[in-house]
């Protein structure tokens, strides 16, 4: 049995951060950036996958698990974080790689590819997008509205809602819920990968949450993705209801070097509902633009 060797370590970003991360195996570097306030369990299929013939890395953003919250609660934020993608590829003295986001992760990206272009050998996005996920997300405005309200009463009732954070991130109606808005495909993906998920978000801080999920609702990648000439490869769900496919054919269609694969049966988390198929597609796509 070929057996992996990992190691981790720390960063330090542009504010002095430390940044956790890990990686696995040797070869050129495949660099996995998660969602908003997920955690590297997302990936765990691909990590074992690609890990035999790629030098496989993943990242803690700043506030996420084992990368701890800035001094300044104003370092949170889009480019924050790309920073912090940023320090561990120059820690890692890692000068170009493949960048594959889902979700959030794939905002990030963008905006990484905006300020570090020469960093980047191909994109891989899975069910991302660029701008304000949320805007008329399940055809109405009340997304918007319960965050705007969550944010106020954490403002006014900080402790109360911390606790309310926590106590309804994880259990069984929040897991049942999250299958049935389209986050994961209950008849596909395992029980226990969506648990840990939530066990994570459960372990957020809430002031986290609220400041990056701003900055992100904030932030409008769409100017940057005709700048994009890199091999890009677009992963979607067809029962994505979160980011609908309309989010991943707007990109594919500015983003002239690109490609999109659609998974059948795929959720929000694709690359947990068929992990096969995604790696399978991305092992094409790597092969076909001669990273290997």
């Amino acid at each position: 049995m070929n057996v992996i060797k990992k190691t981790t370590g720390y960063a330090k970003s542009y504010d002095s951060t430390p940044i956790f991360y890990e990686v696995r195996g040797e070869g050129k570097p495949l660099i996995f950036c998660y969602g908003i306030c997920c955690l590297m369990n997302h990936w765990h299929n691909q990590v074992r996958f690609f890990s035999n013939q790629y030098q496989v890395i993943m990242i803690d953003y700043r506030g996420h698990h084992q990368s701890p919250i800035p001094e300044s609660r104003d370092n949170l934020s889009v480019d924050a974080c790309v920073e912090d993608i940023h320090a561990v590829t120059k820690h890692l003295g890692i000068k170009k790689a493949t960048y594959i986001g889902h979700s959030w992760g794939s905002q990030l990206l963008v905006r990484f590819f905006d300020l570090y272009p020469e960093w980047v050998s191909n994109l891989i996005m899975v069910n991302g997008f660029v701008a304000n996920p949320i805007s008329g997300m399940f055809g109405s405005n009340l997304p918007r509205a319960g965050f705007e309200l969550m944010k106020q009463w954490y403002e006014e009732l900080p402790e109360t809602t911390s606790y309310l954070w926590r106590t309804l991130a994880y259990n069984a109606i929040t897991l049942k819920l999250s299958q049935l808005l389209g986050g994961f495909n209950p008849q596909l993906t395992k029980v226990k990968d969506i648990e840990v998920y939530l066990k994570g978000v459960a372990s957020i801080n809430i002031e986290v949450f609220i400041k990056l999920f701003e900055s992100m609702m904030n932030y409008d990648g769409r100017g940057v993705l005709e700048k994009i000439n890199v091999p890009t490869l677009i992963i979607t769900g067809e029962k994505d209801i979160i980011t609908p496919i309309k989010h991943q054919e707007e990109i594919n269609k500015k983003i002239k070097s690109s490609e999109i694969t659609k998974v059948p049966f795929g959720s929000h988390c694709s690359m947990l509902d068929m992990p096969e198929f995604v790696n399978l597609r991305i092992e094409k796509f790597l092969k076909d633009h001669n990273y290997n």
